[in-house]
């Protein structure tokens, strides 16, 4: 189970997520969020990572010239997008990064996934090729880290996992409750943010080890 913690934010934090196992660290430059870094701020994070661990930029809807350069100055080894950002988009942005790998971040509602299966068709007509798709709830005006579930159910069985990229579950996970979500849905990996942080933003020790141990034991 390939787990990543997002909304890494100081060094020691992500010193402490590397030694605890997680495969990946989530760099969020959404400025809006409360778990934001700068760019000074991940560079110094991605220099005290283990070579490892995944260092993933968090993005919503940038400037591609400025993901670009993010990409580069931070040494990121996957960028997730966020936003609404189009199929043509991600093929100029691979265009340009040619060694780095994309996840697609998308939203859902009770509506389903006939809109991510329409942008996935888009992706396969532009020639992109995408590492993971990673399904959070929708929740309006929020793009990620609302602590909202998704209908696990409806997901295992909307997503058409032998046609489309690796799922990656995210929205409102626990320690608590990783365990039903992965038995539930059965993704390829996981990802977590709010359910791992003592306030906004702030990461707890102890419920990170919880999270990744539960998730392993799944």
């Amino acid at each position: 189970m390939w787990v990543k913690v997002c909304g890494i934010r100081d060094r020691q934090t992500a010193r402490d997520v590397a030694e605890f196992g997680a495969d990946a660290i989530g760099l969020n430059f959404y400025s809006r969020s409360p778990r934001s870094v700068t760019a000074n701020e991940a560079r110094e994070i991605s220099n005290v990572l283990p070579s490892e661990v995944t260092k993933v930029g968090v993005f919503v809807n940038h400037a591609i010239s400025d993901v670009e350069s993010l990409v580069t100055e931070c040494r990121l080894d996957i960028v997730q997008l966020h936003g609404d950002e189009t199929s043509t988009y991600f093929a100029e942005l691979q265009r340009r990064l040619p060694e780095t790998q994309f996840i697609r971040a998308w939203r859902m509602s009770s509506d389903g996934l006939a809109g991510l299966k329409i942008f996935l068709d888009e992706c396969h007509q532009n020639e992109v090729r995408l590492a993971g798709c990673l399904v959070d709830a929708h929740v309006a005006g929020v793009f990620g880290g609302s602590g909202k579930t998704v209908p696990w159910k409806q997901l295992a069985t909307e997503y058409r996992r032998d046609e489309w990229p690796p799922l990656i579950l995210a929205g409102g996970l626990t320690p608590d409750n990783i365990a039903e979500a992965i038995s539930s849905v059965q993704p390829w990996g996981v990802d977590v943010a709010s359910g791992v942080e003592s306030a906004p933003g702030v990461k707890d020790q102890g419920l990170v080890r919880q999270f990744l141990e539960n998730a392993r034991n799944t």
